[in-house]
């Protein structure tokens, strides 16, 4: 069986380590090709977090973002930015996946809450009824059952046809707040409830496509938690009026805290 370049790599540096270990001299440190590609939407471009490349456009992408400061930590040979604030499964499928080939070794991604209407799932909780508001979760966990799956799909099949050699980390979405917490206004207990459990409703679904692609699932939740919005350490924006655009939006804390964590652990 032909060995990934993930082995390949893991196998030189465990052999380097091993001549120095028993005395070999001075072991030459073993290099690699190595390929990081980062796609999806604004949870991966940084929106949120600041400091955004004017070069970006409205894609927004920023070094504060976890897949920069991977590579900033990690320095990849090859590193290249596609994520995009607002991008569907769609704008994934025809504008990011450029980079991709059979050299690349790792790839990033959060994709699908475009798609299921998280923008207008928020709009609609701060603007209208708590009814309403449960109303318009529950359309948009409809569209998570009925139609997102085979969004999911064409998007894995096509990274996995452009780079089959890659470990693919799919990541998924915080839950936005803190039950209980210490917001004294804003959304009801009730309407919070529904949007967490909606965030968990996404993420299900998008873990159970990613792993029936052979690719990995890392959840954010559990890093997350204790820094929701209401818990009084909040590494996501609440409403800004003044920015809406970054509105239940990873700060730089939580690009840095929350996911960078997780994307190592996982690549």
């Amino acid at each position: 069986m032909k060995m990934s370049r993930f082995a390949a790599l893991t196998s030189s540096l465990l052999l380097a380590a091993g001549a120095a270990l028993f005395g070999a001299g001075q072991a030459a440190a073993a290099t690699a090709d190595f390929g990081y590609v980062a796609l999806g939407d604004s949870y991966s471009s940084g929106v949120g977090a600041g400091n955004y490349d004017s070069g970006s456009g409205n894609c927004k992408r920023t070094s504060r973002a976890y897949p920069a400061l991977w590579a900033a930590a990690h320095s990849p040979q090859t590193f290249s930015f596609t994520a995009c604030s607002g991008a569907r499964t769609g704008d994934v499928l025809s504008g990011q996946l450029g980079p991709l080939n059979s050299g690349t070794d790792l790839v990033s991604i959060t994709i699908g809450g475009n798609d299921a209407g998280f923008s207008d799932v928020m709009t609609t909780c701060v603007l209208q009824s708590e009814s309403t508001c449960v109303n318009r979760v529950n359309q948009a966990k409809a569209y998570v059952d009925s139609t997102l799956p085979g969004q999911l799909d064409q998007v894995y099949n096509a990274i996995h046809g452009r780079a089959p050699a890659a470990r693919v980390v799919v990541l998924g979405y915080p839950r936005f707040y803190k039950l209980g917490g210490t917001c004294a206004a804003g959304l009801t207990e009730g309407e919070r409830s529904a949007i967490n459990g909606a965030a968990d409703y996404l993420n299900a679904a998008i873990a159970k496509r990613a792993a029936d692609h052979g690719f990995t699932f890392a959840s954010v939740a559990g890093a997350f938690t204790g820094h929701e919005i209401c818990s009084g350490d909040a590494w996501l924006h609440s409403v800004n009026w003044l920015n809406i655009g970054e509105s239940y939006h990873p700060t730089a804390a939580g690009q840095s805290g929350g996911y960078l964590p997780v994307l190592t652990n996982a690549a």
